[in-house]
């Protein structure tokens, strides 16, 4: 916790040099920013109480983000159902990078896509993965920023929500064993 608090002491300092240098910080700012490291270093210091975080207004607002984006990048044309758009496995891009390394570069002469993910049985009954493509949006070269901003958005928004899913599942797996923490109690 110290190196974060380190860092940020650093990174105040190099913002009060440069806006002296330019002559836009007074003594009123500098102070300001000084207490909030004071502050910072005092809750840093002390244990936190364990928080419960409720996550319900955020999430609520991502699926109405989520939903606002499927209409407006016509995903309803190959998942005409909303709802379903959250059974698939997992969800990427074709033709624009999402990797930290290459976040947001649109790669050219490449076809952008929102690919879902599901698996299906074959014929011999194994699970095989399926790429389904939720949306075209024509090649790389051609893309407006907008239009990929918002596809972006689009597959971290249903990547967010799908998380929060996970999370419930596990807490449900959890809560399970809670219950049967009996000694004589197994689970299985």
């Amino acid at each position: 916790m110290s190196s974060s608090l380190d860092k940020l002491k650093a990174l105040t300092s190099r913002l009060e040099d440069k806006l002296e240098a330019k002559g836009k910080v007074t003594p009123s700012v500098s102070n300001e920013v000084k207490t909030e490291i004071v502050t910072a270093e005092k809750t840093v210091s002390k244990p936190s109480p364990k928080v419960e975080i409720n996550c319900d207004n955020v999430r609520e607002e991502n699926i109405v983000r989520v939903k606002v984006l499927y209409e407006k990048l016509k995903i309803f044309e190959k998942s005409p159902d909303f709802d379903q758009v959250f059974m698939y496995k997992a969800m990427n891009l074709s033709g624009i990078g999402l990797k930290e390394d290459d976040f947001g570069e649109v790669r050219d002469g490449k076809y952008i896509q929102i690919i879902a993910i599901t698996y299906e049985p074959d014929k011999n009954g194994k699970k095989k993965a399926k790429n389904i493509s939720l949306g075209y949006f024509g090649k790389a070269e051609t893309l407006e920023v907008t239009l990929k901003n918002e596809i972006i958005e689009f597959v971290l928004r249903w990547r967010y929500e799908k998380a929060f899913q996970n999370v419930e599942h596990y807490k449900d797996l959890i809560a399970r064993v809670e219950v049967s923490e009996e000694p004589s109690s197994t689970l299985f």
